[in-house]
Formats: structure tokens, C-alpha cells, sequence
């Protein structure tokens, strides 16, 4: 399967799936990915959301809970994809992009064993 190109919900690039450095940990990783809810930015921009779209974001992240970290990198419905074109926070390898509903993606990273 190629890689695909289309914007996410805040209009970044992405394209392709987990990068070569999280395809070689993901035989070793079988911690748990971890969810920051308390993260101010992601409340905002949770609490910000229409209905349908809040509750899509509910949904996903229930899927994503009990869920390790090569789980989730290789999760079809979830396609977590690296985003092409944006600087990620100092100390992390990448901004990625997985899905919430057909329509919609969210952007996120690996902060440790956090999705942040």
C-alpha cells in the first residue's frame, strides 16, 4: 500500500504510518499507551469541539486505553500517521496524525509512554 497525502482536522499534511524508529521498537514496546486527559491543551481543544465531533474524540480514545504502544501504531482504524512539514515540541521524534471518524483526524505525539 502507498503512502497517502490529506490534511487533518487542523489542516497539516500528513502522510504515511509509524516512522522507522517506532517500527523497530514496536517488537520491544509492549507498554501501554498511556493517556494525558489532564493536558490543558488537549481539555481545550477537547471541551471545544461540536457534540458528534467531542463525542467521535470519546470514542477513540476508549479504543485507544487499553491498547500498547505497537497496538496502536500498527491499528488500522486508528492509521496513526506521521504529519510531513511540522517542527514537533523539543524532545519529541514527531507530530503524528490518527484517526477519530471517517472524516476527522487529531493530531498527537508520543511524550514517553504518554499520548499527548
Amino acid at each position: 500500500m502507498g503512502h497517502r497525502l490529506g490534511p487533518d482536522v487542523f489542516g497539516n499534511v500528513v502522510a504515511g504510518r509509524a516512522s522507522a524508529g517506532q517500527k523497530a521498537l514496536m517488537g520491544a514496546n509492549d507498554a501501554a499507551a498511556q493517556l494525558d486527559n489532564n493536558n490543558p491543551v488537549f481539555q481545550e481543544h477537547l471541551l471545544n469541539l461540536q457534540k458528534p465531533d467531542r463525542h467521535a474524540a470519546l470514542d477513540a480514545l476508549k479504543k485507544i486505553r487499553p491498547l500498547t504502544w505497537a497496538q496502536l501504531y500498527q491499528d488500522n482504524g486508528l492509521q496513526w500517521e506521521k504529519i510531513i512539514g511540522v517542527k514537533p515540541p523539543a524532545g519529541i521524534d514527531a507530530v503524528y496524525s490518527m484517526r477519530i471518524t471517517q472524516a476527522r483526524r487529531c493530531t498527537a505525539f508520543r511524550e514517553g509512554e504518554f499520548l499527548q
